[in-house]
């Protein structure tokens, strides 16, 4: 793995010159959990310099903020949004931002003073992206939840199990991260073009966990009107089902994942696997149990790393399924520095590539409040420095 990045606050970190397609892009971030400082996060990856509010005593996750890689690339300083000078010292950020982003639940950032009216004002051009799991407005707007119930609601997490078993939660990927934070990033900044089109404004991006996962799902809800896919877990193509795309147990109790959907795949995967001509017609989907207990038979012959010298290099779509301990060292992983350690913390590199402008983590989290004297100068924001007695 190699290591990424600079040393904070000089060229490239925080503070410095920018790196990545969004350099000199400025974001203010409104200290919450989940979905909205992933997103921030991304923007940092991508060069943006987002300065991250923090509350005086935290707030977030119970962990060592020093360990919170959604924080990593951006800046910290302390402000009492409930404070008599809190609000003003945020719109002090807004007013020379591009990008603000909370993680409120509907009508708190009015309450507090720093609602889209009250930032507009100050900065009209402003993209003041909104973060929720139902959204800003619906019979639920206001109501607590998490990943799990907003993925639920969708169809999405239906969809993902055995039949006859419960609905397996795919931690918390598939809603916060997916459904969530990618989305608001692509309004963010689908928006930020348009507020710097000739003539274009800011506007508010109501980005809710609930609209984003449905959007996930919109290719398997074609295929249901199309009589392609059953309303049911654990009996079509792409859920397990079918016994050529799936994961199954080797001898020493690890798992392969095979995806030979098409049948040039599928025929390179059944000679390797070795019951070439002994295998149940793939096309019948009433032979598909016979099948699966062929393949899972003969997965169980042999260990999870014998198989995977017998798949390497083939075009099967087979691959051993690895922890998340394991993944920075697979061969291609590694080749690719998909991983990078920075600051002792091994942890996913910036993606998507970038030709002209790559990316690049500059620095590890930022911890609460360290960033105060920084950001009031390179942001020509005196307020936020401590008041001298």
């Amino acid at each position: 793995m190699a290591v990424t990045g600079n040393v904070p606050g000089g060229p490239g970190g925080p503070g410095g010159r920018g790196r990545g397609p969004l350099a000199g892009v400025r974001v203010v971030e409104l200290a919450g959990i989940g979905p909205g400082p992933f997103a921030a996060m991304l923007l940092a990856d991508l060069g943006a310099d987002v300065v991250r509010v923090d509350r005086p005593g935290g707030g977030g996750l119970a962990v060592n903020p020093a360990y919170d890689v959604t924080n990593r690339g951006k800046r910290s300083v302390l402000v009492d949004l409930k404070s008599a000078g809190g609000p003003a010292l945020v719109l002090d950020l807004v007013e020379r931002a591009d990008v603000l982003i909370e993680g409120f639940r509907p009508q708190v950032a009015e309450r507090l003073g720093v609602g889209p009216a009250e930032c507009h004002a100050r900065n009209p051009k402003l993209v003041y992206g909104r973060m929720t799991g139902w959204g800003q407005d619906g019979p639920l707007a206001h109501t607590a939840g998490h990943d799990i119930a907003y993925i639920a609601v969708t169809g999405a997490l239906g969809m993902i199990g055995n039949p006859g078993e419960p609905p397996a939660v795919p931690a918390n990927l598939v809603g916060d991260y997916a459904g969530g934070s990618l989305y608001l990033v692509i309004g963010v900044l689908a928006a930020l073009q348009h507020a710097r089109t000739p003539g274009g404004a800011g506007q508010v991006v109501d980005a809710a966990i609930v609209d984003g996962t449905a959007h996930l799902t919109a290719m398997i809800h074609g295929m249901m009107a199309a009589g392609g896919w059953q309303d049911r877990r654990g009996v079509n193509l792409l859920d397990g089902g079918c016994p050529f795309y799936g994961t199954y147990e080797t001898s020493d109790g690890g798992y392969m994942a095979v995806g030979a959907l098409e049948q040039q795949f599928y025929d390179t995967f059944v000679e390797l696997l070795g019951i070439e001509g002994r295998a149940p017609a793939r096309k019948d989907p009433a032979r598909w149990g016979e099948l699966r207990e062929a393949v899972a038979a003969r997965f169980k012959s042999r260990t999870r790393q014998e198989w995977t010298e017998v798949f390497e290099g083939s075009d099967a779509c087979v691959a051993p399924v690895l922890s998340l301990r394991e993944a920075p060292f697979h061969p291609h992983l590694a080749a690719r520095a998909t991983f990078t350690d920075f600051g002792g913390i091994t942890q996913p590199a910036p993606a998507p590539r970038f030709s002209a402008t790559p990316a690049a983590v500059v620095a590890g989290p930022a911890l609460p409040g360290a960033h105060t004297e920084s950001v009031a100068r390179d942001w020509d924001v005196p307020a936020l420095l401590p008041k001298e007695v």
